[in-house]
């Protein structure tokens, strides 16, 4: 125990729920570990039972206490600490840091100016605009007809999110006036006193970027591309460390706008930059910052070999990231492969509609690493619960809009053995292209259809792509719901769909995968 030092109180995320779960666990941990090696009492406030950081013997004390203000505020007056740290509570502690600043109690780290800049967003548009960072079109608004005015001029889709949320609650892509209407009713209950921020729909590639700063240097651990376009929620896309189809230019524009804005927003430990990359600029625009660890830091973590929270604490109470031995800038990637994908429960939460979007629904992550991208893609997609043979019979039923890209992809899945089902307007697209395809009837089209086939237990694997039309989207949801009664993996994206024919047909070459630990990964053994 660390009797004699001066107390630090770090604050945590409270009961896991999904968007905020057993990462920020995981950074509590590990920023009291720190500072216990560092000389500090440190004290953990955090109320759940299933988390390391609530066990009795992690922290020199515990208090088992709702994070709320005013048990944070008693706690403080009690323990007199040097000051508290609520960069690795996620959004729970972020959102303590205003009442902790006007209560005079010190915020070790980044400031509570500098973690308002960052989640306020009218705020945060502005330090784009003072840099010349480049953004998606939008603006803050606080007001129906304002977020309307705004939508009628940058053009439908929008996508539309409020200000100091987690897990992309309340975010939707939305296509209509009348949608947005329905939407500013209902976010004013999530977000009664934040901002909206209304934004064009850009069409590319997300990336995301972890930053350590000193506030002199900035460690850049590593550079995630997800494999989902833009529009997927970042913890329920795949992703893949280091990046596979980004420009050196792309990259770089990537670490020169993270350094820059963890600078200019005097970051101090920890932040996370959502980029998205505009397919036909190849520009790289900034989505959203959060100035606080992400999900990402076990994952980016265990790949890289940097001990991220440790880093970043050490930056928070004054060893600059040089005297840690890292220099500044993207760290080099030492050769491996990994791949992150997401973990739903759908089964056990039934009222969920399984199509994925900008609000978060898993419930966990698994990570697939490698030397070969194709076979990092594999061992991710079977960890997280896609297993599918390399042969059978495929479902596809896609959006009008998707059609023409599922061609390559369906016949793909065809070309390696796979017999293809389609409703009648994906069939008859399919069937213009040369693909066999046999048909199947639609929920309302009587017995045999589709879902008597998802139940028959003859399918290995459904792909079905979101429409906006929302008579289609009614049958959708109970033909999606069935699959994952019976265990059938459902892709609702392309993009997934295209990653698991990648690593299905490498798998089927007879590839042999690479088998060692994390630790012989990092140090760029070959298998």
């Amino acid at each position: 125990m660390s009797e004699q030092g001066k107390k630090v109180i770090v604050i945590g995320s409270g009961p896991i729920r999904i968007g905020q779960g057993i990462e920020f666990d995981y950074s509590c941990v590990h920023c009291v570990w720190t500072l216990r090696e560092l000389g500090y009492q440190a004290i953990i406030i955090n109320n759940n039972p299933e988390t390391v950081s609530t066990d009795f013997d992690t922290s020199d004390k515990l208090f088992f206490e709702p994070l709320t203000a005013e048990d944070v505020l008693n706690i403080i007056d009690r323990e007199q600490p040097e000051g508290v740290i609520v960069q690795f509570g996620g959004q729970t502690a972020i959102n303590l840091a205003r009442t902790l600043h006007e209560a005079g109690v010190r915020i070790f780290g980044s400031s509570y100016d500098s973690i308002d800049l960052a989640e306020d967003r009218d705020r945060f548009d502005n330090v784009l605009r003072e840099l010349s960072i480049p953004k998606p079109n939008g603006r803050a608004v606080i007001s129906e007809s304002a977020a309307l005015e705004v939508a009628e001029e940058i053009g439908y889709p929008v996508l539309v999110r409020p200000s100091y949320v987690l897990g992309g609650r309340a975010m939707e892509l939305v296509f209509s006036r009348t949608d947005l209407e329905r939407y500013m009713t209902y976010v004013v209950d999530v977000s009664p006193k934040a901002p909206i921020l209304v934004d064009k729909y850009v069409l590319g590639k997300e990336v995301e970027v972890d930053v350590i700063s000193d506030g002199v240097d900035c460690l850049l651990p590593g550079i995630m591309e997800h494999i989902e376009r833009a529009g997927v929620h970042s913890g329920d896309s795949m992703a893949v460390y280091p990046p596979q189809t980004l420009s050196e230019d792309v990259i770089q524009q990537i670490v020169r706008t993270a350094t820059l804005l963890a600078l200019r927003l005097k970051v101090l430990g920890l932040m996370n930059i959502q980029f998205v990359v505009d397919s036909e600029t190849d520009t790289a625009m900034v989505l959203e910052v959060n100035p606080r660890a992400s999900r990402t830091v076990p994952y980016l973590s265990k790949v890289t070999g940097i001990p991220m929270v440790k880093v970043a604490t050490r930056a928070m109470m004054g060893v600059s990231i040089k005297d840690q031995g890292y220099t500044s800038g993207l760290h080099p990637n030492q050769g491996s492969i990994a791949v992150k994908a997401p973990v739903f429960s759908f089964l056990k939460l039934n009222q969920v509609e399984i199509g994925l979007g900008p609000e978060m629904k898993s419930t966990g992550e698994i990570m697939g690493i490698d030397n070969k991208y194709p076979l990092a893609l594999y061992k991710a997609l079977l960890a997280s619960g896609i297993d599918v043979p390399t042969g059978g019979n495929l479902i596809v039923t896609v959006a009008d809009q998707d059609k023409a890209e599922a061609v390559a992809i369906i016949k793909g899945f065809q070309e390696l053995g796979f017999r293809i089902f389609a409703t009648s307007g994906t069939a008859s697209y399919l069937q213009e292209h040369g693909i066999p395809v046999d048909t199947v009837k639609k929920l309302h089209e009587g017995e045999g259809n589709i879902i008597d086939l998802i139940r028959s237990g003859q399918i290995s694997l459904l792909i079905n792509t979101l429409s906006s039309d929302k008579r289609i989207e009614r049958e959708a949801t109970r033909m999606r719901r069935a699959s994952v009664e019976v265990g059938l993996p459902c892709l609702t994206s392309l993009d997934t769909a295209k990653a698991l024919l990648l690593s299905l047909a490498t798998r089927k070459k007879g590839a042999s995968f690479a088998l060692g630990t994390i630790d012989e990964y990092l140090a760029g053994k070959g298998f």
